[in-house]
């Protein structure tokens, strides 16, 4: 199955490009094709991408925009979005392709979660959120979600918010009936906002918005939370 690879940037200079011959050499073309979507108002990113490959497009800030741009110029059969501080398996293509040919029931799925940190909080986190997930079949975007460009296109796409477009799109999917699966092999993140802010910090802050989330509170509002 042809997969259109959707990367949303920003400020990505440093590491797009060793990211993204990683992301080639998995999804060569002719079959399939990688689309980076940035949102600075400069496209600073974009000038650091040299791959015949990539289609490199700008886009307003905001990463439901991004991949919905992205996915609006998209020809694949299949739309994975991929964040930029994410690697897969080598043979994601082939688990995609496997799971989805010949299913129509099936509208997409998503990787379990790695994190690229051995530390013993890190990997307990990790371990609650692929049970979660297993559990709810609502990934989120970390574990680099896929889904069939139809489905995708006829459910509306990513409403345009400033956070948790992945879970509201999700949720959405599954109350409508649509099932979701999620792969044993993970899409492993990079640990570095943990890094950065702290793993007590930035884990309690990430409950507390989900929390809000589904409590109600505009994403708008929980957006100046994530900062």
């Amino acid at each position: 199955m042809n997969i259109s690879v959707i990367v949303p940037v920003f400020r990505e200079t440093k590491t797009i490009h060793a990211f993204l011959e990683t992301v080639q050499a998995a999804f060569p073309a002719p079959g399939h094709e990688i689309i980076v979507v940035d949102g600075h108002p400069e496209g600073d990113t974009l000038a650091a991408v040299d791959l015949p490959q990539v289609k490199a497009i700008r886009s307003g800030r905001g990463r439901a925009g991004q991949m919905n741009r992205g996915a609006a110029m998209a020809r694949g059969e299949i739309l994975l979005f991929l964040h930029a501080d994410t690697l897969l398996p080598g043979d994601a293509p082939e688990l995609i392709s496997n799971l989805l040919s010949g299913n129509r029931d099936r509208v997409g799925g998503a990787f379990s979660l790695g994190i690229d940190d051995d530390r013993f909080s890190l990997k307990v986190i990790e371990c609650f959120a692929n049970l979660r997930s297993r559990l709810t079949r609502v990934p989120y975007g970390d574990q680099s979600i896929f889904l069939r460009k139809d489905y995708f296109d006829r459910i509306g796409r990513f409403r345009d918010i400033p956070i948790m477009e992945d879970l509201e799109l999700m949720t959405r999917i599954r109350k409508k009936g649509g099932r979701i699966h999620i792969l044993k092999q993970k899409s492993v993140t990079s640990s570095r906002r943990w890094k950065k802010e702290g793993i007590a910090i930035c884990t309690l802050r990430n409950w507390l918005i989900r929390l809000l989330y589904h409590l109600g509170v505009p994403a708008d509002r929980l957006a100046a939370l994530y900062k």
